[in-house]
């Protein structure tokens, strides 16, 4: 990937060469397992995502949960812009999030019509703009997507009263009694009779200071609760479990991704969405594909992207047609001649799609690999990154397993310089993509993330392989172990991670456990 202007030839990137690999360093974890513990099924981790701003954090799991994680280290200096300037605080802070507040999204339903059971995992969750003070994200499960508004409402209270609560119930009963014993005369609008409206009975009891000291309840506002509130619910638009939301950059509008249909939705209207990309074959048995992963452009509000079980990825303009069934651009990687095997079309299967922030370039996941594609390139992609390429030789026991149908997200960071994606044993890889980058970091999501770090030698001695070193494909490692040497555990998988939109920190998980690194 070359560094280049706003246009025309791109040019190479300047003399200073690539950044240095970063060192990364444990910041946090929440649901921290302790050695030997059993994981609940309902606790594992199944979504991750970062807000815009980086200031919120969401997690969903599979027992329908949405958690809200907020940023601590940015409150602490609230203020001016000058007097932030003035304390002068070092750039070195690394984010750190507090648990916020959970809420259940989904529950356990049961499609009477198709004798089918629908469980409550949350399959996607993101975010949208925020308003008023009020947080606003999409959840959604297999069939039902659903809006929340998530905001802090006061708790109103009363603080003071003027009497005792002993002597108010006698005081109280004292002046009803007075009231019902002697009725007096009383003319229309309220008035006394006798002209003596302006005094008040004397039998009626008052604090000692008389009427001046009389003072009313005081209601304070003494603390404050945060209230999740589902705003829209979005159901019965799938005939197919939905894989991918994604907001759109308009503010006002979402699409949702089943198996072959996408569908477009106004978030202010539940009840109907328009069909926009439909791959469903007159005869099912005419089937090839079908869609893994759905996006939107982050600025251009009619373009989005998907990505397809054969490894293409195509882009689409919404200005061109109301049912997007030609897209504008195509991307697909062409087979190398020889190599095809029982395996490859399960393999080439892309998992997930990421836009970079700039909307340049999209990142893809399948099994093998993380490819990154310029969106004015069509003829392949523009680097390829090995993630795990020593379980090539193991695909027919990962096949047998069930493995070889694991769906791993990917992430840019915001600066695009890198990506990051997971793997098995519970690492992930974080490679460099700038040109002439060969920075290719395997971590583990533990407390000590560079245990499982190899040190690459500067120079490669010749028993290594040359993909070690490749500045395109490059990532791959000896074959048949890990970066550890020890056998691979195919049962502690980390598929969900994000990556901070402006800082490199990320998340992800590791089953029920949410580990977050910085550099």
């Amino acid at each position: 990937m070359n560094g280049g202007g706003d246009g025309g030839e791109v040019t190479e990137a300047p003399p200073a060469g690539p950044q240095p690999p970063l060192e990364w360093k444990f910041s946090q974890v929440f649901g921290e397992r302790t050695a030997g513990e059993d994981v609940q099924e309902v606790d594992i981790i199944s979504a991750i995502e970062f807000d815009k701003t980086g200031d919120h954090l969401a997690t969903g799991d599979r027992g329908g949960r949405v958690v809200l994680f907020e940023r601590t280290d940015t409150k602490e200096h609230s203020g001016s812009r000058r007097d932030l300037e003035r304390m002068d605080y070092p750039v070195s802070r690394h984010p750190e999030f507090r648990y916020k507040t959970e809420f259940q999204s989904h529950e356990p339903e049961f499609d009477y019509l198709k004798s089918l059971e629908i469980e409550e995992k949350i399959n996607k969750i993101r975010w949208c703009q925020a308003a008023n003070g009020a947080l606003f994200l999409l959840s959604t499960n297999d069939k039902t997507i659903k809006f929340w508004k998530v905001q802090e409402k006061k708790v109103k209270k009363i603080s003071a009263m003027n009497i005792d609560p002993s002597k108010a119930v006698g005081n109280s009963s004292a002046s009803s009694s007075s009231v019902s014993s002697s009725p007096k005369p009383h003319l229309a609008n309220g008035g006394y009779p006798d002209g003596s409206y302006g005094c008040l009975s004397n039998d009626m009891t008052f604090p000692a200071g008389g009427i001046p000291s009389l003072r009313l309840p005081v209601v304070t506002s003494s603390e404050t609760s945060l209230v999740a509130r589902c705003r829209r619910v979005y159901a019965h638009a799938h005939d197919y479990h939905i894989n991918s939301i994604s907001s759109n950059s308009d503010g006002e509008t979402f699409i949702s991704a089943d198996d072959l249909r996408i569908n477009l939705w106004n978030l202010e209207i539940s009840n109907q969405s328009f069909n926009i990309v439909d791959v469903k074959p007159a005869n099912m048995e005419d089937l090839t594909e079908v869609i893994t992963s759905a996006e939107f452009h982050p600025t251009h509000c009619n373009m989005l992207a998907y990505s397809s079980s054969k490894g293409s990825i195509r882009l689409i303009d919404l200005r061109q047609s109301a049912l997007c069934d030609s897209h504008s651009k195509l991307f697909e990687e062409q087979e190398a001649p020889g190599s095809r095997s029982f395996f490859t079309e399960i393999i080439a299967s892309i998992s997930d799609i990421k836009f970079a922030k700039d909307g340049r370039y999209i990142l893809s996941r399948d099994y093998m690999t993380l490819k990154l594609w310029d969106v004015s390139m069509d003829s392949g992609p523009v680097a390829t990154f090995q993630v795990h390429e020593y379980l090539r030789p193991k695909l027919c026991d990962l096949y047998e397993n069930d493995s070889i149908f694991d769906k791993f997200e990917c992430c840019l960071s915001g600066d695009g310089q890198r990506v990051a994606t997971g793997s098995y044993s519970n690492l992930f890889r974080v490679f460099g993509c700038a040109a002439g980058s060969t920075e290719a970091t395997t971590l583990e999501a533990s407390k000590n993330p560079m245990r499982r770090q190899v040190q690459t030698p500067s120079r490669p001695s010749r028993s290594l392989s040359s993909s070690l070193t490749r500045v395109v494909r490059r990532g791959a490692e000896s074959p048949g172990v890990d970066a550890n040497g020890n056998s691979f555990d195919f049962t502690t998988k980390l598929l969900h991670l994000a990556w901070h939109p402006s800082e490199n920190s990320i998340a992800c998980a590791a089953a029920n456990s949410l580990y977050m690194y910085y550099a």
